[in-house]
């Protein structure tokens, strides 16, 4: 008859037997430890990886917005510097349509650039899960 733990009944399938502790040896326990130890440590950087590549996603789409914004602040300089050059030399109706440009470019410029730094300030590099899991570990090598 194979023991079950309570994780085995869930997927059905049977744990391995483990023996009395009073009959293993100290090497084996030191072995099962490693072996434990290891597995633990690579799942964490696994769900480490996870984690720093989402935030790495969220800080690229907010940084494409302050690029974008970097943009709208060029097109806004150069029309409202084009407006200022006709605007002296030729006071007409054209200068104030490039300066509604202008205009239009840099409010553009000023709600990407405060989505985008908005966006940013929600990027956490710290990968919160794998932190939560590790202050566990101690308890867990206790058995509790």
């Amino acid at each position: 008859m194979t023991s079950l733990t309570p994780g085995a009944v869930e997927s059905g399938m049977p744990a391995p037997r483990r023996p009395d502790p009073a009959d293993v040896s100290v090497g084996e326990l030191i072995e099962d430890l490693t072996r434990d130890l290891s597995t633990l440590v690579r799942q964490e950087l696994q769900l480490a990886k996870a984690e720093v590549k989402q935030e790495a996603v969220k800080t690229g789409r907010a940084v494409s917005k302050l690029g974008a914004a970097g943009f709208a602040g060029y097109m806004a300089s150069l029309f409202l510097s084009l407006a200022v050059a006709v605007a002296l030399a030729h006071v007409i109706d054209l200068t104030w349509a490039m300066l509604v440009v202008a205009a239009i470019w840099a409010i553009a410029g000023m709600l990407l650039y405060s989505t985008g730094r908005r966006q940013l300030r929600e990027v956490n590099p710290k990968p919160e899960r794998t932190v939560e899991t590790l202050r566990e570990v101690p308890a867990a090598m206790r058995g509790r």
